[in-house]
C-alpha cells in the first residue's frame, strides 16, 4: 500500500503527485483534518479515523517507520511516502509565513494522517487515482 514520491509523475490534468498532494493537505488543514506527528497519527490510525497517511522517507527511527507501515496495513489505510519531512512539515503547516509568503522556521514532520479531506478538489481526484493506479 506504500508509494514513493520520488520523480513526482504528472497525471492527467497536468498537476503532478507531490502538487496535487500538497493542496491535499492545504484543504485538510484548513478544516482541521490533520493529525501531525506519531502520537496523534498513530491514535487516528488505531481509530480508523484515517483516509490517507503521508510518511517521509528521511525518518531517522526505523521503529517509527516500522509503526505507521504496520498501522496503515492492518487497518487498510493508504500509505503515501514523500521524500523530505521539513517539505512535509511545511505543507502541514508546521511554519511561519512572514510578509513576502515565505515559509520561516519550518519544523519537520515524519508522519501526517489526513483525517477529513475537506473539500473536493481536482487535486483530490488526482490523488485518488494516482493512489487505485499503483
Amino acid at each position: 500500500m506504500a508509494a514513493t514520491e520520488g520523480d513526482a509523475p504528472v497525471v492527467d490534468g497536468g498537476m503532478d503527485m507531490q502538487t496535487a498532494l500538497q493542496e491535499v493537505l492545504k484543504n485538510a488543514l484548513m478544516c482541521d483534518g490533520l493529525a501531525r506527528g506519531l502520537n496523534e497519527g498513530a491514535k487516528c490510525l488505531d481509530k480508523r479515523q484515517a483516509h490517507l497517511c503521508v510518511l517521509a522517507n528521511n525518518c531517522d527511527e526505523p521503529m517509527y517507520v516500522k509503526l505507521i507501515e504496520a498501522l496503515c496495513a492492518e487497518h487498510q489505510i493508504n500509505l503515501v511516502k514523500v521524500e523530505d519531512s521539513k517539505k512535509l512539515g511545511e505543507w502541514s503547516g508546521l511554519c511561519k509565513i512572514d510578509r513576502e509568503g515565505k515559509p520561516r522556521k519550518v519544523v519537520s514532520c515524519s508522519c501526517v494522517v489526513v483525517k477529513d479531506y475537506g473539500k473536493e478538489s481536482q487535486s483530490l481526484d488526482i490523488l485518488n487515482q494516482y493512489i487505485k493506479t499503483r
